[in-house]
């Protein structure tokens, strides 16, 4: 088990952790002697049992305010979740449907009418032209 030397509050301790976890213990240790040093900036020198026992204090504060925190976003991301859940399990709307109104047949002969008449001016123009 290797031996780290952790520094908290201007002070070094000899910790033993796990193989590979000397990283962490180090990341852990600079929390803590981050809120050491607010503590001494704040009250000064202190007794080492004091100083450590105010800043895990000041830590385990910080980590409930982000525990709840995320016990918040657990509960919107379940809620979230269930949204979304019913909205899969909804029915498919029914399709918009559209009217498409009929020609009267009326107006189709009509306009068949116009075709033919426009066709026969057109006709009798082609010829008027080549006559002359």
């Amino acid at each position: 088990m290797p031996e780290v030397t952790i520094h908290i509050g201007g002070r070094g301790f000899e910790v033993s952790c796990q193989e590979g976890e000397e990283s962490y213990l180090h990341s852990a240790a600079k929390m803590l002697d981050d809120e050491a040093q607010v503590l001494s900036d704040q009250i000064g020198r202190m007794p080492e049992a004091r100083m450590l026992l105010m800043a895990g204090l000041m830590l385990a504060d910080k980590t409930a305010a982000v525990e709840d925190r995320i016990k918040e976003i657990e509960a919107e991301l379940a809620e979230r979740n269930a949204e979304l859940a019913e909205l899969r399990a909804a029915p498919a709307p029914e399709p918009e449907r559209i009217e498409v109104p009929v020609v009267p047949p009326l107006v189709t002969e009509t306009l068949a009418e116009l075709a033919a008449r426009t066709e026969a001016l057109a006709q009798e123009l082609e010829e008027q032209t080549a006559a002359s």
